[in-house]
């Protein structure tokens, strides 16, 4: 066989033996996902447990779509929380909103997407696909938000880390005393010092809350820059004492969020850094429709996404979050993979301390003279 022809055929041969009853998940992805998408999952979980479980490689998750409404925070985000094997959050405010209703014991149930959707409304039902709610279950979460957004300790300018370990403190105490510990991930992840950040605050029923607040006198002020020089602190401070890498369940603006950090600090604060070491993505977005939801690592390299030297510890799953996710969680606690948790949330006023001295020291950097600079000089060239 000619070395180029062996290139192609050292892979492992695909040669299963029949399944048999008992078969452990690690066993099952191990030995019988050895092609197309279940392939790509094997990839994913072995990323995960082999190279992103080392302690000094820093771990961010972005979540998109309805993922907690499906039961996948208590299932899956809690574990994951636990085991160590998270260490900071970016999702969607709807992802905390429907969070909660575990932690305040207010059921969602399991239904059918081939329904009447007029009979569910006249009865006041809500569907998120296959999964019913009652209109009640909304306004008990909304009343129980609005009473502790109108505490005094959250009249004032933050950003949504703040805001979310706030809300998680008190998530915690329903589930203290009401026995539900465990259910929600914004509780865990305030038990853990975990930060959680949502890149778009307003564009929830947090956020519709909050603003109902602020209607009537309240001053409750997300302010979004705070959390965009936090995480670039946090991905700086990775960079330096080891690895970073991220795990986005489905695209949308959480993934950009969990990304734009890489840039952030090379284009914008022109530190000399790499992309993200470790990426792994499950979505169902095409990559040819130019949306971010489907876009490769290869392209997200392009971007100073995802250091060009890794990319190759890159892996993208097309495939169902609601079926991958389980199945890594399930691989991981498998493995037994525990790492000690980093307890990041209260590191930031040091690391966003050590971010503003470093961009301080940038040459021509100082209070963005450089881009002011360049801009004024792209313009005279365009008029000329």
């Amino acid at each position: 066989m000619t070395d180029q022809k062996e290139k192609y055929l050292k892979g492992k041969r695909i040669f299963p033996d029949p399944m048999v009853d008992g078969l452990s998940i690690k066993n099952l992805v191990d030995r019988y996902f050895n092609s197309y998408n279940a392939a790509r999952i094997q990839e994913i979980c072995h990323l995960a447990a082999e190279k992103m479980s080392v302690q000094d490689v820093c771990i961010g998750v972005s979540l998109s779509g309805a993922l907690t409404p499906a039961g996948l925070g208590s299932s899956c985000i809690v574990p994951m929380i636990r085991s160590g094997m998270i260490d900071y959050i970016v999702t969607t405010g709807a992802n905390l909103y429907h969070d909660l209703h575990y932690s305040l014991d207010l059921p969602l149930t399991q239904g059918t997407p081939f329904v009447d959707d007029n009979e569910l409304f006249e009865n006041d039902i809500i569907r998120i696909y296959d999964i019913f709610v009652d209109y009640k279950v909304l306004a008990a979460t909304d009343n129980w938000l609005m009473r502790i957004f109108s505490r005094p300790e959250f009249q004032k300018r933050m950003g949504t880390r703040e805001l979310h370990h706030m809300i998680g403190k008190f998530a915690d105490e329903v589930e203290q005393s009401s026995g539900t510990v465990g259910k929600s991930f914004i509780a865990e992840a305030y038990r853990h010092d975990l930060p959680i950040y949502s890149s778009s605050p307003g564009d929830s029923t947090l956020g519709l809350d909050i603003a109902a607040l602020n209607l009537i006198g309240k001053d409750i002020c997300i302010d979004s820059s705070i959390d965009v020089n936090e995480t670039a602190a946090l991905v700086l401070e990775a960079k330096r004492v080891g690895k970073s890498g991220v795990i986005v369940w489905g695209g949308g603006s959480p993934k950009n969020f969990i990304l734009q950090s890489e840039p952030a600090l090379q284009e914008v604060l022109g530190f000399d850094v790499k992309g993200h070491d470790y990426f792994i993505q499950v979505t169902d977005a095409r990559p040819d429709t130019g949306g971010l939801s489907g876009a490769t690592p290869n392209e997200a390299v392009s971007w100073a996404k995802i250091d060009p030297d890794t990319v190759n510890q890159s892996v993208v799953c097309y495939s169902d979050i609601t079926i991958v996710m389980p199945l890594l969680t399930a691989y991981l606690a498998n493995c037994k993979i525990k790492r000690e948790p980093k307890r990041l949330y209260k590191k930031f006023p040091a690391l966003i301390e050590n971010l503003r001295e470093a961009f301080m020291q940038q040459e021509d950097l100082i209070l963005g003279k450089r881009s002011v600079s360049d801009t004024v000089k792209f313009l005279k060239e365009s008029k000329g």
